[in-house]
């Protein structure tokens, strides 16, 4: 059962391979593509110049890819030491997190650019409504306190029309001192409200336009098409309503109010009492006492009033920035996670099937442990044994063969050789002998020779012949 599983499983890596190799190759081809539409927002130049650095370095992102994968999957399964595996956990860690700066930011860039560039846009006009919202309100914060200053000089206005009417104050009618005191106090406070009510108009049509320009951005925000226009026509009317909001902050009365309180008690002139009578000028003093302790009353409310105003958090002087959408996908990452999870899971997927094929071989390899030799050899294996060994044998007995026949040419060319030499002495001596016999046989005729002669000479001598004269 452990074999049938182990060589299944061997088998299924064997057939996946293919696969493997075509998936890994894919999302490399994938990122690569991803990388360079990421890249070409970041760059700045010429077009072409754009082009052929985002396509050179995309390209250089999926070699890269490819290839860091490949070792992985090529070496980590087959290691099994705690430190050779370590070592490599450590490696793809460092590696990934390679790929992630290099790749997967852009990536997410590509895949989310335009909607955290309209995101970042979508966050400006927020933000823009808040300021003019703030600076409206501080702007109508001093209208508050319209009705206080109404109310004192109305109230003004009236006593001094009672004391010129019956003299209720002083016991004596006319138009006198504190006739005058009292007109003065209430022209000042209409002096106040004729200025707010002036600011009033100017703040409502200062609102009106910047209302009309945050209108604009979110058409231009809700627009579709190309970001890159839209967020050009986006900053030409965020920097018309910065002016709008500046102008704004500026129309507020409340420091004018704050100043015209302090003038109220510090810059208070009473007129010079013109009774003729002791005891009316005496009762003008009082009445001008009074008026004098009623007015730094309202000089200390309205100060108070309007140093809570100004002590209001003024509205911010907001700059708006445009971004690349590579800048904004970074900025706004957490408005666009299942984004940033596609750009680096497609970076990353690989280590997946790295981790598959360690925990396989794995498994091949904890189930052959528990086998002996002969429990995992199959029969293709052992038919392949014999093959081999039916090979060598042959192998074997050709060199047998052929030790065999080189051993016989050896001893018949010995014997050839042997039998020459024999041969070559045999002749030797045949040609001692031949010559020996020539010897004898011309030693031979030399002696018959001679004994001829001799014989010869003996018989030719006849004793009864004379001897031959001389000459």
């Amino acid at each position: 059962m452990a074999l049938g599983a182990s060589h299944r499983l061997t088998d299924g890596v064997a057939a996946v391979e293919t696969m493997t190799r075509f998936a890994l190759a894919v999302l490399a081809l994938a990122s690569g593509v991803y990388t360079y539409l990421g890249a070409r927002t970041i760059l700045d130049g010429s077009p072409t110049a754009v082009f052929f650095a985002a396509i050179i370095y995309s390209v250089s992102v999926s070699v890269g890819i490819y290839a860091f994968w490949s070792y992985m999957m090529r070496f980590y399964p087959h290691v099994t030491s705690r430190t050779g595996r370590t070592g490599l956990l450590f490696v793809m860690a460092a590696g990934c997190a390679m790929i992630m700066a290099m790749s997967s930011w852009l990536n997410a860039a590509a895949l989310a650019g335009s909607a955290a560039v309209e995101r970042h846009l979508a966050r400006s006009v927020e933000d823009y409504s808040a300021d003019l919202d703030r600076a409206h309100q501080n702007a109508l914060a001093a209208q508050s306190l319209l009705p206080d200053i109404q109310r004192a000089s109305e109230r003004f206005s009236q006593l001094a029309g009672v004391e010129r009417q019956s003299g209720s104050l002083t016991g004596t009618t006319g138009s006198g001192s504190v006739v005058q005191l009292l007109t003065q106090m209430s022209a000042q406070m209409k002096s106040l409200e004729g200025n707010i009510n002036a600011s009033r108009e100017q703040v409502s049509e200062l609102v009106e336009q910047g209302q009309k320009r945050l209108e604009t951005m979110r058409t231009i925000l809700s627009t579709p098409g190309a970001i890159e226009p839209r967020a050009d026509q986006f900053s030409a009317e965020a920097v018309a309503l910065t002016n709008v909001m500046t102008q704004l902050s500026q129309m507020s009365v409340a420091p004018s109010i704050r100043r015209a309180a302090d003038d109220l008690s510090l810059g208070f002139i009473a007129p010079v009492p013109d009774g003729a009578a002791p005891d009316l000028v005496n009762r003008q003093n009082q009445v001008m006492e009074t008026v004098k302790a009623s007015v730094a009353s309202q000089s200390k409310a309205l100060a108070k009033a309007a140093d809570e105003i100004l002590e209001r958090p003024p509205a911010a002087e907001r700059r708006f920035v445009p971004m690349s959408p590579a800048e904004a996908v970074l900025q706004y990452a957490y408005d666009f996670i299942p984004a940033w999870a596609g750009a680096i899971s497609i970076d990353l997927l690989p280590g997946v099937m790295v981790f598959i094929l360690a925990i396989v071989h794995g498994s091949i390899r904890r189930q052959e442990e528990g086998m002996s030799f002969a429990e995992r050899l199959t029969v293709a294996e052992l038919m392949e044994t014999l093959a081999l060994q039916k090979a060598i044998s042959e192998k074997g007995a050709e060199a047998k063969v052929s030790e065999a026949a080189t051993a016989e040419e050896v001893a018949l060319a010995a014997a050839d050789a042997r039998a020459q030499r024999e041969h070559e002495a045999d002749n030797r001596t045949e040609y001692r002998d031949d010559e020996h016999f020539s010897r004898d046989d011309h030693h031979q005729r030399t002696t018959e020779g001679d004994d001829t002669h001799h014989a010869t000479n003996v018989a030719s001598f006849d004793p009864a012949k004379n001897p031959r004269k001389g000459p």
